[in-house]
């Protein structure tokens, strides 16, 4: 993302002009709008025309229009942005308070306004802007006949391709189909890897799966390489990891993101902070209950007592159409701060951030117990019962 300009008051009101580089770019772009927010950007907009001898024409006409926005619409697999608005500035084609689609697309600045820029979309604005963010990871996690090929950016898991095949069991004294079927298999695999996997960005693929698969696979894709030459592989053998998962699912990515030679690989990662601090969390929730809450209220009592060590929230909070509610969401993230606590804004597009997503959507490790709140969870829902 480039930013072109920032004009903001002193009340936090203003405007920013940005430039998508890239479909990521997208993502953060959804992030960042709201309903009630003003968006200038140039659209095409089908205008009816009348020639002098009365004949009426349509055109597709390329025009600036400023939106008041109404209503968000994101692909996730096409990394794709539609927002659809009421127009709220002159303009010779549309009429004032005519409805509009604008289609955000990469390489197309845009300006947003907004009443008020709170420190949370502030801070996406710099982490889009700054190129140490897109340090990416690809993954393929498989198990006999099912493969996953994924990109783990530093907002979203995307997975990029499916692969199924069938493959027969083993019979006595005749291993022929199973190991036609599964070479099938892995040469599906090796193309979509080749076809969905850019090296050039890509530091890292995590090869997962249960048992030996992943070995046989890897020794299958070099030895193939190395038969036909294929320079692309060849080159980039050393980016390959292989890892243990429990199963080919886009699930079991997150125990391969998991594992200490893939952190320490990835240690720059924002994906991989945010699985060790899920991590963390689980385990401090098994062993340290007291030291483990998630839920709003029981978290926001933890924030009073100044015992929030880490917050882990997810960022599909901030994107909650009541103003308070999503006010209270970062204030709460604002507070942990100056309480020198350390703030993890989840993707709800990640595989962490769905799992946090399934605890409320926050969740926070503390510095010491808070035995109490517990109770007096506890004591209150004795009550309701």
């Amino acid at each position: 993302m480039k930013l072109v300009r920032k004009d903001l008051e002193k009340d936090n009101a203003g405007q920013v002009t940005l430039i998508p580089e890239e479909p990521e770019d997208m993502w953060h772009t959804y992030n960042l709008l709201q309903v009630g927010d003003s968006l200038r950007a140039s659209t095409i907009r089908k205008v009816q025309t009348e020639s002098s001898t009365g004949s009426v024409g349509s055109n597709r006409i390329r025009t600036t229009l400023t939106l008041c926005v109404k209503a968000i619409d994101f692909d996730s697999q096409a990394c794709q942005l539609r927002v659809k608005g009421t127009n709220i500035q002159e303009n010779e084609y549309v009429k004032m308070g005519a409805y509009h689609t604008i289609e955000l697309e990469p390489n197309r600045q845009f300006t947003l306004a907004k009443k008020q820029w709170d420190s949370v979309v502030l801070e996406r604005i710099e982490q889009a802007c700054d190129p140490a963010w897109n340090a990416d990871v690809a993954a393929v996690v498989m198990q006999e006949g099912l493969a996953h090929v994924c990109l783990v950016t530093p907002s979203m898991t995307l997975t990029r391709a499916k692969v199924e095949v069938n493959i027969p069991r083993k019979r006595k004294g005749n291993c022929s189909q199973h190991d036609r079927a599964l070479e099938r298999f892995y040469e599906q695999v090796v193309q979509a890897i080749q076809r969905h996997i850019n090296f050039e960005v890509v530091k890292c693929v995590l090869v997962a799966s249960p048992g030996f698969v992943r070995e046989q696979f890897c020794d299958y894709m070099f030895q193939q390489a190395i038969k036909t030459d294929n320079k692309l592989l060849l080159e980039n053998r050393s980016k390959f990891l292989q890892v243990h998962s429990s199963s080919g699912h886009k699930y079991a990515l997150k125990e391969a993101l998991c594992d200490p030679s893939v952190t320490s690989r990835l240690s720059d990662t924002k994906a991989a902070g945010e699985v060790k601090a899920l991590d963390d969390f689980y385990k401090m929730l098994q062993h340290e209950p007291d030291r483990a809450f998630y839920g709003l209220k029981h978290v926001e009592k933890a924030n009073e007592a100044m015992a929030i060590d880490t917050l882990l929230i997810s960022d599909e909070l901030f994107r909650h159409q009541d103003v308070t509610t999503r006010a209270r969401y970062v204030k709460l993230v604002d507070n942990v701060r100056e309480n020198m606590g350390t703030v993890r804004i989840f993707s709800s597009l990640h595989v962490s951030g769905e799992q946090l997503g399934q605890l409320t959507g926050v969740a926070a490790i503390l510095r010491f117990p808070v035995a109490e709140l517990s109770d007096q969870e506890d004591e209150s829902s004795s009550e309701e019962d």
